[in-house]
């Protein structure tokens, strides 16, 4: 499996930054709607027309003030928007084009099918209108009536503001997440060099690269607990634990009005640990795990405790991020096209120089990565007499070239596909990969996570890797798999277009339009730990030399070597 892309770093400063510097992105709001959020953004949208490809639905929707959703000349028309789950609907927002709705009505529904009015009106003003509503559902639309001119309907933005009856997308009912940012509290919490404050509140907190842990002061004992207020009264009723390794065998979900009289309400002696959904069925204001025998010679750990049900204080966490458009649309690309020697757009690319990590023998330079004037970008790998740092062994022997988009762009969700060769030689290490984006602002790797798209290692040219790493699961513990070309062809004599579909639900890893590899969401969480790529992703390209996976390059490999990129394009 592949080795980390980056060095160890020290313990306590890794988790130290991983449980401080994730901070929840809040929608901007208008005023009026300061206590509600953006729902309807990036979400699913359908139109009963669009007067061409030029204007579809989904511009309605995108965010960009600059594209628009026109309808067919006739009435009437309606834009409608999936939530992804029951909402209550407190204000709605019509960005209108000059063909606006004389006659329209705001309506909801909660399949699609039966709508109810919540905002109806005959003197339509057209421009930028706020309607201040009161109703709910999961589905939203605006259903014109009569135009206001001989052209159709026109939408620069159509938003919908309110809070989810749920944030999981899989909620089968009412139920809404009761726990988050709720006060915590716990037996003993764990703070030291292998667990940095790993106090109750991260457990409430649906960051699920943070976590809470009993201390290890005076030694690991049963019993021990973690405790939530909901704030008020509520009806429980399914918790969800995502367990570290130091998971409970035997433990009880209790409940209590007052925290000191407790009732079970679940109880077991034979927790599988990882991911446990409960179905519950009790009253009360707190909420706790009780744990009493525990599986391994450690503590007790959790990276996510939640609470769903009904009543309770609830806060609103921010929205989960949209599913990528079906078909999806292309949002950022390169072709490479510039002049020969010309470096990368500073507009798209950072270059990133300096010495490489997990023990590679190159330095990377901005003037090894250019384009070849015939639409590549290469990256070149150059054996030097001096190539100005240390690398391990001494002064760096050899040359390359990093680039990424951090700072420049990033998304969530989508497919994301480059056109690449890459070369053979031992000691070559060509990568097409991402970065979880907070890595930037201060968390360490392996707590942003990290999506490997293309591992290709020049002794082995025959076989690539995709894989993805979290703070359960990465270097050579990486949840990933080997793939092979048909008919045991080379990758280095030719393009191949690497590709990884990512939405809500986990990752289809694809090679030149083929299936190799598909990692769920549902099956890591429920084996091997936390899936922490649900934020924002930057894309890195880069050709290491040397390092602990491939090995150092020998007389053999040849300098220099390229690796050429025909294109990297991102659909959403």
């Amino acid at each position: 499996m592949p080795s980390p892309r980056h060095p160890a770093r020290p313990l306590v400063l890794l988790i130290a930054l991983a449980v401080s510097l994730l901070a929840p992105c809040l929608a901007v709001l208008p005023a009026s709607a300061a206590a509600d959020v953006l729902l309807s953004q990036g979400r699913p949208v359908t139109a009963s027309s669009s007067e061409g490809v030029a204007f579809p639905a989904s511009a309605a929707v995108d965010g960009n003030p600059g594209t628009r959703w026109s309808s067919a000349f006739s009435d009437p028309q309606w834009l409608q928007v999936d939530l992804g789950a029951t909402a209550t609907i407190s204000q709605v927002s019509l960005k209108w084009e000059a063909a606006h709705g004389r006659a329209f009505q705001i309506q909801t529904s909660s399949n699609g099918t039966t709508w109810t009015t919540i905002h109806s009106t005959t003197t339509g003003t057209g421009g930028d209108q706020t309607l201040t509503v009161s109703g709910s559902g999961r589905y939203v639309r605006v259903y014109g009536t009569q135009r206001a001119t001989a052209y159709g309907y026109s939408l620069w933005e159509f938003q919908v503001y309110g809070t989810t009856g749920s944030t999981d997308p899989g909620n089968p009912g009412e139920l809404r997440l009761l726990s988050y940012g709720r006060p915590g509290a716990a037996s003993t919490s764990q703070h030291d060099g292998n667990c940095w404050e790993c106090t109750p509140a991260r457990a409430f907190d649906r960051d699920p690269a943070s976590r809470w842990a009993t201390s290890p002061t005076g030694g690991w004992v049963d019993p021990a607990w973690i405790s939530v207020d909901l704030g008020a009264t509520a009806q429980i009723k399914r918790v969800v634990l995502q367990w570290d390794p130091a998971y409970a065998r035997a433990f009880q979900i209790q409940v209590s009005p007052d925290n000191a009289t407790w009732t079970p309400i679940y109880s077991t002696t034979t927790g599988t640990g990882f991911k446990q959904t409960l179905t519950v069925d009790g009253t009360g204001r707190y909420v706790r795990m009780y744990g009493t025998q525990r599986a391994t010679p450690y503590g007790y750990s959790l990276w996510e405790f939640q609470v769903w049900g009904t009543g309770g204080a609830p806060i609103t966490p921010p929205p989960l991020p949209a599913d990528p458009a079906n078909p999806p649309s292309l949002v950022w690309s390169d072709e490479f096209n510039g002049a020969s020697g010309t470096r990368p757009d500073a507009a798209k690319w950072t270059q990133d120089p300096g010495t490489g990590p997990n023990n590679e023998l190159e330095y990377y330079k901005p003037e090894n990565t250019a384009m070849d004037g015939n639409g590549n970008l290469v990256i070149t790998a150059r054996e030097e007499t001096t190539a100005g740092s240390s690398c391990p062994g001494g002064p760096c022997r050899y040359t390359s070239g990093r680039i990424n988009t951090g700072g420049k762009f990033t998304f969530t969700y989508g497919r994301v596909e480059a056109r690449v060769k890459v070369p053979k030689g031992n000691g070559l290490w060509p990568a097409f990969w991402m970065m979880g984006a907070d890595f930037l602002t201060g968390r360490p790797w392996p707590y942003n996570g990290e999506i490997d798209i293309l591992e290709v290692l020049g002794k082995d040219v025959k076989t690539s890797y995709s894989t993805v790493h979290a703070p359960a699961y990465n270097g050579g513990g990486g949840i990933g798999s080997p793939y092979t070309l048909p008919n045991g062809a080379d990758f280095s004599d030719d393009f191949h277009v690497w590709a990884a579909n990512w939405d809500s639900k986990g990752i289809v890893y694809t090679l030149d339009g083929r299936t190799v590899y598909t990692i769920s969401k549902e099956q890591v969480e429920a084996t091997r730990g936390p899936w922490v790529f649900d934020h924002p992703f930057y894309i890195i390209l880069n050709l290491a030399v040397g390092g602990d996976w491939p090995g150092p390059p020998d007389a053999s490999t040849g300098f220099p070597k390229q690796m050429l990129v025909d294109y990297v394009r991102v659909y959403r």
